[in-house]
């Protein structure tokens, strides 16, 4: 299983994020393919959950915001995705919180076995359901369409009642002063109660978070087992963070 997508995968999603859907014959002709070959691309990344084929075309299958925030930093996120897909081990029961970062690390799960996964993602349910060695359990609630996310009452009563060994979560911003924050106030709650419920947590977040606040504070850093993020965070940004105790790691590839 890849995470790459072509060039012409690229260019149709992209079409996506700014129509909300497209058709067949204007992608046929805006790329100079056949229709065929056009249908078969559309075929392939429906499998991947990326689309939903409609009538003589396609839909997104996710909300703009989200088909936004995927195309940003994608090598960057998927290194990190990587680094915290390896920290998993085969029988691992694991929470990942929902985010584009976050939903990535179950695409790199491929080799390990009889991992169960417990999520308020919709982005981590397609991305899993395609590896049968996985175990999903989702934490139902009320679904939120801009971050592709559970959240709510019925969503922190399933993390409550569960146990894992490792937490992934993600923020929109995190500094050293106001720690994690984000711009959805349940989205906070989901992940301070898979802190209070596994034995590790997680942080896996791009350099372009450090320095940002949300509306909403979330948790220090300091509650974090670690901090994965990648190169671009530069090494100032990285030394403050280790000089204040917190473990921060980059990703990198090779």
């Amino acid at each position: 299983m890849t995470v790459e997508l072509n060039e012409r995968e690229r260019i149709i999603l992209a079409t996506l994020a700014e129509k909300g859907s497209v058709a067949v014959q204007d992608l046929a002709r805006d790329l100079g393919l056949s229709e065929v070959t056009i249908r078969a691309s559309l075929r392939t990344l429906e499998e991947k959950g990326w689309l939903i084929r409609t009538r003589g075309g396609a839909a997104a299958a996710m909300h703009r915001d989200v088909l936004e925030r995927q195309k940003k930093f994608q090598n960057e996120k998927n290194l990190i995705a990587r680094r915290a897909a390896e920290l998993v081990r085969d029988g691992d029961v694991i929470m990942i919180e929902a985010g584009t970062t976050t939903a990535l690390i179950a695409r790199y799960l491929t080799g390990k076995r009889d991992v169960h996964i417990v999520t308020n993602s919709t982005l981590v349910f397609a991305f899993a359901r395609m590896n049968p060695l996985l175990q999903i359990t989702m934490t139902g609630g009320e679904f939120r369409r801009p971050t592709e996310s559970l959240v709510g009452p019925i969503a922190l009563q399933t993390i409550g009642r569960l146990n894992v060994r490792l937490a992934f979560v993600g923020t929109d911003g995190f500094t050293l002063e106001r720690g994690m924050t984000t711009h959805l106030m349940e989205g906070a709650e989901i992940v301070k109660a898979m802190k209070a419920h596994a034995e590790t947590t997680v942080l896996a977040a791009d350099s372009s978070k450090y320095g940002r606040i949300g509306f909403a504070g979330v948790l220090p850093l300091s509650d974090m087992d670690r901090i994965i993020t990648d190169a671009n965070l530069g090494g100032e940004a990285f030394r403050e963070l280790r000089e204040a105790g917190v473990m921060v790691e980059m990703a990198a590839g090779g």
